[in-house]
């Protein structure tokens, strides 16, 4: 029973964070780079375990309960979702391979948690996903059980991270060539605009 648990968490968690986010496009960008990646990759398990367990834990009912919290999440994340997607498509249009070295080399540890904290935390989906979806399934479990449902979702980051920081640093010279890592800016910055639309449109519908 305990493994079927463990397995349904696993499941859910890695529902909520496969699919292409801002955090997926930033390790993809570092593991790409080779640039603190696995560092990278250990910040988002962090912060993921730590909204995790406040969904579960009952976090999600402070921003259930609360429309101006969610509304300023709200535009917050999707000023920050375009501002990233701008960032990459003009790193698409003017990418050149020695300008994109030099931006590697400039790029510190210190920087790189700043940005994953705001990548995180400025993210409405971030706490959608694991404050407020797996908070409520989460929530529906007494005891052990939901200590078994919230390990299986805390494993499902540690899996997904690290193995989209592994292989994009392993596959890094064939997605660092030009028209690649051009497209794949392309379709990062698509993705964030999509998301920040989205992010808008839903708060005009509630």
């Amino acid at each position: 029973m305990s493994l079927l648990i463990l397995a349904k968490g696993f499941s859910l968690g890695l529902s909520m964070i496969v699919p292409i986010g801002s955090q997926n496009s930033m390790l993809l960008t570092q593991g790409i780079n080779r640039n603190y990646h696995l560092a990278t990759a250990g910040l988002f398990i962090l912060y993921d375990i730590l909204l995790i367990a406040l969904g579960i834990l009952g976090g999600n009912l402070i921003i259930a309960t609360s429309p101006l919290l969610f509304t300023l999440l709200t535009f917050g994340g999707a000023l920050f979702l375009f501002s990233y997607g701008t960032i990459s498509f003009k790193h698409a249009l003017f990418f050149t391979h020695e300008k994109n070295i030099v931006m590697v080399q400039h790029k510190s540890l210190k920087i790189i948690i700043i940005t994953s904290f705001i990548v995180t935390f400025l993210n409405p989906h971030a706490y959608i996903d694991t404050v407020m979806v797996i908070g409520s399934v989460g929530g529906q479990y007494q005891g052990a059980t939901k200590m078994y449902f919230m390990i299986g979702t805390m494993l499902a980051s540690v899996v997904w991270f690290t193995s989209i920081a592994i292989a994009a640093a392993t596959l890094s010279p064939q997605l660092s060539k030009p028209t690649v890592k051009r497209s794949i800016d392309v379709i990062i910055g698509i993705v964030m605009w999509f998301i920040a639309w989205s992010l808008i449109a839903s708060w005009l519908k509630s």
